[in-house]
């Protein structure tokens, strides 16, 4: 299991719509990244967790993925693969943010 916290001054003027969609597109990216390095049938439980909130002027993202693969798998690290899926999770939700603010700009 690994757990990632982000904070995102500023961000929380975001609207609800834009929070979801955030933590959409985080889990989706979590879920491709490990799909890219095993097989589904290879994948015993998958469950991946995308938490925002925040407070005033702070946006606050947590990522947990939780991974086990099939014993037959001896060649993937479980616990490596869920930090770098966590990785690509955050990379997406920074992509996210700063696109949101972009175009909150105009």
């Amino acid at each position: 299991m690994k757990v990632k916290s982000l904070e995102a001054p500023k961000a929380s003027s975001l609207v609800s719509e834009e929070v979801e969609r955030l933590c959409e597109i985080a889990e989706e990216s979590a879920r491709k990244y490990v799909m890219s390095k095993v097989l589904w049938r290879e994948v015993s439980d998958l469950d991946i967790t995308v938490e925002a909130g925040g407070e005033e002027n702070n946006l606050t993202v947590n990522v947990d993925v939780d991974i086990r693969l099939s014993p037959l798998l001896k060649d993937v690290d479980p616990k490596r693969l869920a930090e770098e899926a966590v990785e690509a999770a955050f990379e997406s939700v920074e992509k996210f943010l700063r696109e949101t603010r972009c175009h909150s700009r105009r």
